[in-house]
């Protein structure tokens, strides 16, 4: 059997290894990551501190801190890490935008904003971990995205990073401050160079929710069609409570470095709709199209990453499959909006055809 989510998504997904005990702050606790994170943090003597946008959210005994922080105020970064005196910073801000987000942002707006979150609120706290906080260990959420058009798969620690969009763009900005302040003032900033990774907290805008709410709403008789871009598109998927286990193996090494991680397996778009609308008693075939207007440019080959270092470094995994991925998404989404219990659920298999798709 796979794990199976409670009703606000949660999984059991282990411990935290390591140290016994744990000073933290995480930065961008309020996204898909973030929220796994904190959820493995908070528990037994540690004292964690989220940041969710401005808002902080306190686990264990703190005084005195204050009821918000601004990363772009250096002087507030800077009180805030004086107060907490971390043993380990989370850097999981990120501004994501999509084509299809209600509110436009584009040209010069869309950098700033990216620029702000990836790069100006990151090089404050490594500036304030350099002054007050030496001995903390910093984790930065980069992306496969920073490979942009790679010309080699997979991808690698030593791949040429060669970003195409603004978010990969102001990601390498923050790997190569992370780089700096590791090798000109020894702060001890880690970087893990993330893939796609899922989970039932992704927002209902990001395409694996999209296709998870489709095969759910259809099977409900609310939705009558999916429409993709692009059936055979190959993504390198994993789920991200795993990744997050990744991030916290990283910091108990005893010295900071870069990782890729990734699961290093591709799969088409049509397996994750194959696999989704089977959990749901539905063929696919009957309820999807393709639309070609849908199609954006695509990478000069598929990203997917080699995370030979890391699983070498540190013994880490993924704990579940592609199939079970998938179903345990569909089987959150459905248990959200009340339509099954778990025992409804037919466990996936673990084999799905790779590249050329499903039926």
């Amino acid at each position: 059997m796979f794990p199976v989510p409670n009703s606000d998504g949660a999984f059991t997904i282990g411990p935290a290894t390591g140290n016994p005990m744990r000073r933290a702050i995480i930065f961008g606790s309020g996204g898909q990551d973030g929220s796994y994170l904190l959820e493995r943090l908070a528990t037994g003597e540690n004292i964690v501190v989220g940041i969710a946008r401005t808002t902080l959210h306190t686990f264990g005994k703190l005084e005195d801190l204050p009821g918000s922080v601004d990363l772009l105020d250096p002087i507030q970064v800077m009180r805030l890490i004086e107060l907490v005196s971390p043993d380990e910073i989370y850097y999981l801000a990120a501004f994501h935008h999509s084509a299809e987000d209600k509110t436009a942002i584009g040209g010069a707006d869309l950098f700033r904003r990216s620029y702000e979150t990836h790069v100006l609120g990151l090089i404050h706290v490594l500036e304030a971990m350099r002054t007050t906080a030496k001995g903390a260990r910093l984790f930065y959420a980069a992306s496969s995205h920073v490979f942009g058009d790679a010309h080699v798969t997979p991808q690698n620690e030593q791949t040429p990073l060669q970003p195409r969009c603004v978010y990969g763009i102001t990601k390498v900005s923050g790997i190569h401050a992370c780089r700096f302040y590791r090798r000109t003032h020894g702060v001890k900033a880690s970087v893990g160079i993330l893939y796609n990774h899922e989970s039932p907290r992704r927002r209902a805008d990001f395409f694996s929710q999209k296709i998870v709410r489709a095969a759910v709403a259809i099977q409900r008789k609310t939705q009558s069609t999916l429409i993709v871009g692009n059936l055979s598109a190959r993504v390198d998927w994993g789920y991200a409570p795993d990744y997050v286990d990744a991030m916290m193996r990283i910091l108990d090494l005893p010295e900071p470095t870069d990782f890729v991680v990734a699961t290093g397996q591709l799969h088409t778009v049509r397996d994750f709709i194959e696999i989704a609308f089977r959990t749901m008693g539905l063929d696919w075939r009957s309820h999807v199209e393709e639309s070609a207007g849908l199609i954006a440019k695509a990478h000069a080959m598929a990203l997917t990453g080699n995370a030979s270092a890391l699983r070498s470094a540190t013994d880490w995994k993924p704990s579940v499959n592609f199939a079970e991925m998938v179903a345990l998404l569909v089987q959150a989404e459905s248990q959200r909006i009340g339509n099954l219990s778990s025992s409804d659920f037919p466990v996936p298999s673990p084999h799905v055809p790779m590249g050329g798709g499903l039926g």
